[in-house]
């Protein structure tokens, strides 16, 4: 009883203060740090968008609670690894991280859900099933046994499909491609015949300019342009089928969230939220620049996916998904919910968002 009342109330208190700390002027004068808290992330140290995000949720954090909470920044490899995050927050090895919940998929493989599904929610749907559609809530509880509290804290937006040292013209130039992709979109590769690869962000040039493999998608231009990957692939392609949106997370330790006193945890989780909202506007912003540039200065060649490739793809996407939901009850109640939330807007998103960039399109 004490559990689901603590999943509650993490739930309730993250929507119900919602964006009025955002304009919460600093504090007069900054007190003493009452708690000095560290952040680990899977991502270089200021890296654009997700790294420099991390920091900036660290300051906010700093400012709303007037120096009562102090949050030093590790980027990836300077505490932890980067894929020990998760680990590294729910022993107490840091009191918070920011990554994405795909990376989990080896301690539950219900994680995967609420960073992407490949065809799954855009990033507005994903903000709607979240934060008003009980995903939160699940999110909240499928934590709860590792000692953690998950938070949204971020989303790049719709993805890229990545890049590639060859042409992708049918479904049979996926099989034997060594491709850096990690969560579902990565096994819906390996269902199309292709070996998928989990590296870190920073290994991602490396790997690829050395042979190591053959293809990675990462994130989009802005991410992209700032580790030079235009450098050791040619073919740049999209739409990210695997990432229709990635969403980022901030993982806080459950312990050391309870010896806070309620301001300051509301604090915490609001702040949270503002960064969720900033990092979304900060990919907005950059990812167009960043493209314009790769093309532009760089001469990217930047191609869409064959239909039959993507027909292919979503077809295997159906298959992995349905039999995650199968492996256990928890996964199967996660995949109920996010389904029935992305049927329902389906039907609003098609006279909405899809009909009006289509005759944006067309003028």
């Amino acid at each position: 009883m004490q559990r689901r009342d603590f999943i509650k109330g993490v739930g309730a208190g993250s929507l119900a203060l919602g964006a009025s700390l955002a304009s919460a002027p600093p504090a007069r004068a900054a007190a003493k740090a009452e708690f000095k808290w560290k952040m680990v992330t899977s991502w270089p140290r200021n890296f654009p968008g997700m790294g420099a995000g991390a920091n900036r949720l660290a300051e906010l954090i700093g400012t709303l609670s007037g120096g009562r909470i102090e949050v030093k920044v590790y980027g990836a490899g300077e505490l932890v690894p980067a894929f020990e995050t998760f680990d590294a927050v729910s022993r107490g090895t840091a009191e918070m991280g920011h990554g994405a919940s795909y990376y989990w998929k080896g301690k539950t493989e219900a994680a995967q859900f609420f960073t992407t599904v490949p065809f799954g929610m855009t990033s507005g749907e994903m903000s709607g099933w979240l934060y008003h559609g009980g995903g939160l809530a699940l999110w909240t509880e499928l934590y709860a046994p590792f000692g953690l509290i998950p938070m949204p804290a971020g989303d790049s937006g719709a993805q890229m499909g990545g890049w590639f040292n060859k042409e992708i013209n049918s479904v049979a130039d996926l099989a034997g491609l060594k491709m850096r992709i990690p969560g579902l979109g990565g096994e819906v590769l390996k269902r199309a015949g292709g070996t998928p690869v989990n590296l870190p962000g920073g290994e991602i040039f490396t790997a690829l300019q050395a042979g190591t493999i053959d293809a990675a998608e990462w994130v989009g231009p802005y991410n992209d342009l700032a580790f030079g990957l235009y450098k050791a692939a040619k073919y740049y392609y999209y739409p990210g089928f695997q990432d229709p949106n990635g969403r980022l997370e901030a993982i806080i330790n459950q312990k050391a969230f309870a010896a806070l006193p309620a301001d300051l945890q509301a604090i915490v989780l609001n702040a949270c939220r503002v960064t969720d909202l900033d990092i979304k506007a900060d990919y907005a912003a950059h990812n167009p620049v960043a493209l314009r540039t790769l093309i532009e200065k760089h001469g990217v060649v930047v191609r869409p996916y064959p239909d039959d490739v993507l027909a292919r793809l979503r077809q295997l996407s159906t298959e992995v998904v349905a039999e995650i939901a199968q492996r256990d009850a928890f996964s199967a109640k996660v995949h109920a919910s996010y389904q029935d939330f992305l049927n329902q807007t389906i039907a609003w998103s098609r006279v909405s968002d899809l009909a009006y960039l289509k005759a944006r399109d067309a003028a």
